[in-house]
Formats: C-alpha cells, structure tokens, sequence
C-alpha cells in the first residue's frame, strides 16, 4: 500500500504543478502580446478551467476525507463553495466567447465571481487560530480596523468617490463596480485578521493569504487605472496575470493542506511579529493620502491641521510602540532576578530547535538546579532565599555570553539557552565556569550562606525535534549530576533517559527479564539461617546480570519500581512458598524478607496488592518481613501509618532497612509498627579494630533493643566482625562472610544440605 501511496501522491503533485504550468500561457501572453483582445480573452479563459477545476477537486477531497477538525472543516466548506463559484465563473466566461452577442458589463461571469468572496471572508475568519485571551482578540481587532480604515480611505479616494459622482453611467454598473471594492475590503479585512491570529494551518493559511492578497491588488489596480486614467486592461495585461497567480497560489494552499504539511507551525510566531507594523503603515498611507489631497490648501487652514494631526497621530504610535515593548519586557522578565521568565526561555528554544542543524555549530541548553537551597529558606528566611537567587542572577550574567539567554524558571531552577557555540566544548566550559561561580558564598548581613548547583546539558541533535525533547535530557543530566555527589555539571547521553530506561525497565517486568537472588540472614549465636532476603537483578539482553545500583535509583523516579516491587515480591513469595512445599522441615520456620520502596507505601492499593500475592502464591503472611527505607519512617502521613498498621495485624513484620544513613527522627520508630532494625553496614565496618567504631556500633544496638526492636547487622565480611556484633548483644547478621546473594535454585540446594548440618557456616 505504501508505494501505491507516494505513487498516487507524486501524481497528484504533478498534476497540481502541471495545471499551474498551463497558467504559463498567460505569462506568455502578457511578455509578447501575442493574439487579439478576443484570442487573449479565450486563451484567458481556457488556462483558468484545468487550475479552478483542480483546486475545487482537492478542496472536497479535503473536506470528505475527513481528517479535519470540526471548526478547520466548516472553514474549509465555505472555501469550497468560493471555490466552486470560481469555477462555474470561468465556465461561463469561456462560454460566452463562443456566444456571438454583444459583451455587457457586468457580465454573469463577473456576478458569480463576486459572490464567491463573502464565502472566503467567511472561510477565513472562522479558520482556526492560535488561543488568545479577551484583550488580545479586541487588540486584534482594532489592529485590523486600523488597516481596513486605510485602505478604505484610499479605494474611496481612488474607486469608490469618483464613480459615485460618475453622471450619465448605468446604474448597475455603478452599483457592481462600486461593490467590487467593498467587498475586496471585506477580503482584506479577513486576510489581516486571519494573518495576525496565527493560524494553525500555517503554510497552507500563507499562501491562501496571498493569493487573496494578489486578487485585492489585482482589483484595485484595474479599476483606479479605469476611473483615475482612463485605461482599459485586456486579457494579458499585468492585472490579469495576478489573478493567475492568485489562482495558483489557491491550488498550491488546497494541496498543501490536504498533505497535512505540519512543518511550519515553528513559523507561526515570527510571522506575528513581521505583520505587526501593518496597522502603522496603514496610518501612514492614510494620512498620505489626505495630505495629498490636501495640497491645495493654504497651510494657514487644512494644512495645518493635517501636519498637527500627523504630528499627534505620530506621538500616540510612537508613545503605544514604547508601552508594547515595556509590556514585552515585563511578560518576559522575572521580577526577583530581572533574568528571563520561563516564557522567553521557551520561545529562545524554539528558535533553536526550528533553526537546522549545520556543521561546525552546535546549541545547548544548560538547566541549573541549587543544591541545599531549601534549608537557608527554611532556616534564615524567604528573604536569605531571595539574596541567594539574586546573586546566582549576578554569577549567571557574568558567565554567559552576549547572545545567550539566562533564565529563571522558578523556584531555584535556572536555565541557559547557548544558540551557535564553536563547539560543544564551549558549552561545557560556561557550565564549569558556572558551578565555580556559584560556588561563591553569599553574604546576607552577618550570615555566609554557601550555595552549589548540579548542572545538566543537552545539546540540539536529530533527537531533539522539539523544545521538551531538549528540557527534558537536560532534566535527565541535572538529576545525574546530583546523583554523582551535586555541585558538578554532566552532559546528556542516551543512557541518562530516564522515559527510555523507565519504558525499558517496565518491559523487562513484563518479559520476564528480572531475577530474584536471595541473601540468607543467620543468627549470630548459633549461626543457623532464619531469614532469606530478596534481592532483585536484572538480567540485560545486551548489558549482562545488573544489580540493583544500575536502575532503582531510575526506577524509583519514573514509578517503574511499583510494578517491579510487585513482581519482586510475587515471585519471591512464589519461590518460598515451593521451598516449604518441598522442605516442610527446614522451610517452615524461614522467613522471607522483601525490601518495598516509598512509592509502593503511599499507594491506596498496598494492602489489597499484598494480600492478593500471599493468597495466590500461598505463603503466610506471618513469615513475609516487609523492610521500609528511613525515607518513609521519616514523619509518614497518617494513611501511610494505617496501611502498615493493616500489615502489621496481618502479621507481616516491618523492618527497618540500612538504619543510619538516613535523617529518621528516633520518635517515629515508636509511632510505627516496626518490629525489625537493620544496621547499615557502615556502622559494621572497622568495629574488631576501631574502639570509636565498636562504641557506636553498641550505641545503635542498644538503642534498637531499648525500642524491644530485633536487630540485624549488614556487611558482615569476617569471623571478628560477628563476634564483636554477637558480644555487644546484636541478634541477626548478613553478609559475604555467612553467604553471598545466590539464585532460588542455589539456596533450594542449601535447604537440602541443612537436613544433614543445621549450622550454616561460610561459605
């Protein structure tokens, strides 16, 4: 089907191009003057039929086809009516060329084509449009009025007045000669209007505008020259080839159209500011024109005044030009910093993205993101707040280059656009120099507040079509820069997308890609296994067996870790409820310890998605410990408190995991149903040679025990660290030193050799 496609749409295209090439014939006619008046006004009309019967063609296949929106679709079937008039016109104008009567003006031909224009006044002023608000659509407005005022005074000047005051003439001739202005006043208010709404349908609006733009100028030029000089234009004078142009250009929109062409909606923006000076021209001609008019009056009456109402007229523009660029200036400003505001920051990243990609320059955006900014608000006050993003302002502007844009986007995120870098070793030079720079300690009254920033870059490539593809890889390598330890700047790469490794790692679950090992936990006294955790790997198509460092941290910021915490604990629950099957005498009294993440605890859900994993794997939920990181036993919401509440009645036991590393206040360990607490191994390292560390280490233990909390320790690597734990009155342990993680099967075969030693001893 494809290649019936492209071969049905390059025919359609040569048709368009061909039908087009036939109105040639008129350029022809107008640079030799060949044929006579009526041979001219035949070939005229002849070249019109293929183009208009074209154009009405893709203009209902445009609107059958039904790929529209309703509004783009009830502008299009007024276009088409105008459209079908156009042809009808030319039909009957070439008719009458083979009439032999008398030529009468205006003719049924030229009827029919006026009253195709209120269907195009109508199509385009109910065109879709870009959204605006109520004061910008009465701005609109008035800015279209001050254009169609103009261009009124002029026609009636030039048109309209002179034929009015015409004696002796038809009066239906009179009438329609002077409809014809009016309404190409009307067409002229449509098209400014529609040009200075922005529609959505760019390229296609575009050339419908000049096409429209071409008839009006066409018009115009043939009836002052009629009423002004006395001059007839035949078939194959210039007018007549603007309106073959106009033709053209209507095709050439239709087809457009109809092949959904969405590249030029990165244009819509410059075009607004192109067309903004048009009310201001059409003052100027206005009042051109009066002086003109006026030129015969003494400066002491008229002229005066039309010089001080020129004068007046010029200061109110000059005086609404200055407020407009004010009105710019503060939409696009943050108040605090005076930095750009997220507004001009997107529209500078527009630009970049809509500029194409040339060898030898390179654009970036740079995003910045304050590390530790929160507790001086917290501590010293929004005011200490304020001071800090002032003097990050100050270290931006001294760092970028002229034509690089620094903006606020709120809160403490900053952001760098850096169009045509040399290389993209500059980019990475202003972001060094940037965290140097706001490294500086700020200095607010007697305070010295110290400040940092981790830095993301992404640079413009063939992946980032759009301005989010560039904010959002420059997220990415921010929040990598704060994972390697912040205060430092990291470029994007593929491997930091986070919505890439989130898509990936939720297909991994649902291809069966993870694997569970288990880590046994022995008591410490007689060094008998009484817990199994669950440790989750992945095992990469392309990368190999990864632990868990290469992808939770990722996965708990994009929620891929609540499907994968989920299947986590289903098959481990699955693997541990075969073991108890198989060695009731061994298994039964083994609990299985499965690490839930924050995500997970805050979810509704929790309790119905446990419970509905232990009924359908079978294991007992008085034998499955839940282990919680410090992040959620750091001040939990009442709901998070009840949920494991519902757990802990249940009998699920809740630990604790690496206690210590964390800012867990020691009051919530009373508040919540813990009933485990694992030490970090941080606390095991250096306790059989380091009395300090053997001091702290007993601290936390008797701690644990003053909250009659069971303890485990972690990384435990030698026979002198267990002892030592085991003196100071730890219960459990864990670590390489008992046994490394190992697969389901591995710990099966260790089930089985405990009927024989119930003592595990290292492995």
């Amino acid at each position: 089907m494809a290649p019936v496609r492209a071969r049905s749409s390059r025919l359609l295209t040569a048709s368009v191009w061909g039908a087009g090439a036939l109105l040639g014939l008129i350029l022809v006619q107008f640079f030799t003057g060949w044929g006579s008046a009526g041979q001219a006004q035949l070939l005229n009309d002849l070249a019109y039929i293929p183009i208009t019967l074209l154009t009405a063609a893709l203009g209902l296949r445009l609107v059958v086809r039904g790929g529209l929106e309703r509004p783009e679709r009830r502008a299009w079937i007024l276009l088409e009516v105008s459209f079908v008039l156009q042809v009808v016109a030319h039909a009957v104008s070439l008719a009458q060329n083979f009439v032999p009567t008398t030529p009468v003006y205006p003719a049924v031909s030229d009827y029919l084509y006026a009253a195709g224009i209120p269907f195009v006044v109508a199509g385009l002023l109910v065109m879709p449009v870009a959204r605006r608000s109520g004061a910008e659509r009465v701005k609109l407005l008035i800015d279209s009025l001050i254009v169609v005022a103009g261009a009124c005074m002029a026609l009636w000047y030039l048109e309209i007045g002179p034929l009015m005051q015409e004696r002796g003439a038809d009066p239906v001739v009179i009438a329609f000669s002077s409809a014809v202005p009016v309404l190409d006043l009307l067409l002229l208010f449509a098209l400014i209007t529609l040009l200075l709404r922005r529609p959505e349908a760019g390229a296609a609006m575009g050339l419908l505008a000049g096409s429209m733009a071409l008839k009006v100028v066409a018009d115009s030029t043939y009836t002052i020259a009629a009423v002004q000089l006395g001059v007839y234009f035949r078939p194959g004078d210039w007018p007549f080839v603007l309106w073959a142009l106009g033709a053209a250009l209507s095709l050439f929109a239709v087809h457009h159209r109809l092949r959904a062409d969405e590249q030029t909606a990165g244009r819509q923006h410059s075009r607004r500011g192109r067309l903004a000076w048009l009310p201001y021209v059409a003052v100027a001609l206005a009042y051109g024109l009066l002086a003109f008019a006026a030129r015969d009056q003494s400066l002491y009456r008229l002229g005066g005044m039309v010089v001080g109402a020129v004068a007046l007229t010029g200061l109110v523009i000059a005086r609404q030009m200055f407020a407009q660029r004010e009105n710019r200036r503060l939409a696009v400003t943050d108040p605090l910093t005076g930095l750009s505001n997220r507004m001009l920051i997107a529209e500078r990243l527009a630009e970049v993205v809509r500029q194409p990609m040339r060898e030898g320059r390179h654009s970036a955006v740079i995003l910045i993101d304050l590390d530790r900014f929160k507790p001086i608000n917290d501590t010293y006050g929004h005011e200490a707040g304020d001071a800090v993003l002032k003097a990050v302002a100050v270290a931006l502007r001294t760092v970028i280059r002229s034509g690089d844009t620094a903006g606020r986007l709120g809160g403490d995120e900053f952001a760098v656009v850096l169009p045509a870098l040399p290389s993209r070793a500059a980019a990475e030079s202003i972001a060094q120099r940037l965290v140097d720079a706001l490294r500086t300690p700020v200095i607010f009254g007697e305070l010295v507040l110290a400040v940092e920033a981790s830095i993301g870059i992404a640079f413009r490539d063939e992946t980032t079509t759009e301005t989010l593809h560039l904010m959002v890889h420059a997220d990415a390598a921010m929040y990598a820069a704060k994972r390697a330890g912040r205060g430092q700047y990291r470029v994007f790469t593929a491997d930091m997308d986070t919505r890439a490794q989130d898509a990936e790692l939720r297909r991994a679950v649902e291809n069966d890609e993870l694997v569970v090992h288990f880590q046994p936990v022995v008591d410490l006294s007689t060094g008998t296994m009484v817990t199994v955790e669950a440790l989750v790997r992945w095992n990469h198509p392309a990368r190999g067996l990864l632990m868990p460092g290469a992808f939770i941290e990722v996965a708990e910021e994009t929620g891929a870790v609540i499907p994968l915490g989920e299947w986590v604990l289903r098959d481990a629950c699955r693997q541990a409820a075969a073991w108890r099957a198989e060695y009731p005498a061994e298994a039964d009294a083994l609990w299985l310890s499965v690490n839930l993440s924050a995500r997970q605890v805050v979810l509704a859900s929790l309790v119905d998605t446990i419970r509905g994993i232990l009924d359908e794997t079978g294991f007992p939920a008085d034998r499955l410990v839940l282990e919680l990181t410090e992040s959620v036993v750091l001040q939990p919401d009442e709901p998070t408190v009840a949920r494991l509440n519902t757990l802990r009645e249940m009998g699920i036991g809740i630990s604790v995991d690496d206690f210590g590393t964390g800012f867990a206040a020691l009051s919530y360990l009373r508040l919540l149903p813990v009933s485990v607490l694992k030490i970090d191994r941080s606390f095991v390292d250096g306790i059989d040679t380091d009395p300090d560390a053997y001091a702290v280490a007993e601290a936390v233990v008797r701690l644990a025990q003053a909250y009659r909390l069971h303890v485990v320790a972690e990384g435990i690597e030698t026979a002198e660290q267990a002892r030592c734990l085991a003196e100071m009155g730890c219960g459990y342990g864990q670590g390489y030193h008992f046994a490394r993680p190992m697969p389901g099967p591995a710990l099966a075969s260790l089930l089985a050799e405990r009927q024989s030693s119930p003592v595990l001893t290292k492995s």
